[in-house]
């Protein structure tokens, strides 16, 4: 069988990136401001073909952690590790830890740099063939153009 000749695609952008300035939406820090720490991305495992922004993806969307939002307390108790090299074991001191956990994709949206408000993103692809994000209250792109 003959191979169609497939057309150019252009590679997909993320809408939300690591370092990006965030509004949660909704939950118990709604309202409140923070920057992407990072992006977890579901494990491929028997729906790895499918795409990672699905709803119906088997409960596991796309996440992202949010310095200084979502905080959760961590109680650890104190713990002796030893290795072979040590001589006197090493004690790790004990107390209450903030994490933040991670934060449903859809639970945030990104705020322009430009403009400051929360707006969803258009992708406009530039004469280079480069694909960028651009803000959809404003218009102006969200990165700069490399």
């Amino acid at each position: 069988m003959a191979r169609r000749e497939q057309a150019h695609r252009a590679t997909k952008v993320p809408e939300i990136r690591r370092g990006d300035l965030v509004v949660v939406l909704a939950g118990k820090d709604a309202g409140k401001r923070g920057r992407v720490e990072r992006i977890i991305a579901p494990s491929a495992g028997p729906a790895g073909s499918r795409s990672l922004y699905r709803r119906g993806a088997g409960g596991r969307g796309v996440s992202l952690v949010v310095e200084g939002l979502n905080i959760s307390k961590r109680h650890t108790k104190p713990r002796q590790t030893t290795s072979q090299t040590d001589r006197m074991p090493k004690i790790q001191q004990g107390g209450i830890l903030d994490l933040a956990q991670p934060l449903p994709i859809g639970r945030v949206m990104l705020v322009c740099p430009k403009c400051d408000e929360p707006t969803r993103i258009r992708h406009t692809t530039l004469e280079d063939g480069h694909r960028i994000r651009v803000c959809s209250n404003c218009g102006e792109p969200l990165e700069a153009a490399s």
